[in-house]
């Protein structure tokens, strides 16, 4: 699937700049939907729609919006892996993560990734509206269970005396990445992927790939 396309922009009647706002979903009626609550009130404007990683992030360099409404399963790549290099190219967007993922792995690794918010589809409307205002704003916004969730929780730890940079790179393993692209991802040599891949598996005493991917979804580190 490809980009939806770039909107006309508009002025807030009245005076007065509005929220500029780009939507990344890959379901055209859940976009529709978005649109219409956001654009009610008169002070936000949807300035173009996605529905893909790299549609999302080409739009998002190009617009430079205030807000990016990005939905983390979509076609074309990994929406976590886009998050921080959206942000670097460019910094003064920020991102809202607007999906059915419940899993408090998700929440963290989006906000660790550099989103401001993390709201869920099945919420009340308000607060998506809340969450991209405080997004504006520099503020950050957790649906609430979510955030009751993770603050009842310990801090996940490296598991099985992996380090952190073992714990990335065997995320990526479990989420189908290549040595290279973790590589790249990560930016490190194919060589120290490979050396870090060894050791994990040697820790961890899995040969195949099949078992790393059942070894982190046991541990939380990716959904089933």
């Amino acid at each position: 699937m490809g980009p939806v396309g770039d909107q006309e922009s508009t002025a807030v009647p009245g005076g007065g700049d509005p929220i500029r706002i780009i939507l990344a979903d890959d379901h055209r009626v859940v976009r529709s939907g978005l649109r219409l609550l956001l654009e009610k009130g008169g002070d936000f404007e949807v300035v173009a729609e996605a529905d893909d990683v790299e549609s999302a992030r080409r739009f998002v360099h190009g617009h430079h919006p205030q807000v990016l409404i990005l939905d983390l399963n979509m076609p074309g790549g990994s929406s976590l892996d886009a998050i921080p290099v959206i942000r670097a190219e460019s910094p003064d967007t920020q991102i809202v993560v607007l999906t059915m993922q419940q899993e408090t792995a998700f929440v963290r690794a989006a906000l660790s990734a550099g989103a401001v918010g993390y709201v869920l589809k099945d919420a009340a409307d308000g607060e998506l509206v809340e969450a991209v205002r405080r997004a504006a704003a520099g503020e950050s916004y957790l649906n609430p269970e979510l955030g009751a969730r993770i603050a009842s929780e310990p801090a996940p730890g490296p598991p099985d005396d992996l380090s952190e940079r073992e714990v990335e790179v065997l995320t990526l393993i479990a989420l189908g990445n290549t040595n290279p692209e973790i590589a790249s991802k990560l930016f490190l040599s194919i060589r120290t992927v490979e050396t870090h891949r060894a050791h994990i598996q040697q820790k961890l005493m899995l040969s195949t790939r099949a078992e790393l991917v059942g070894y982190a979804i046991e541990r939380g580190l990716i959904a089933a």
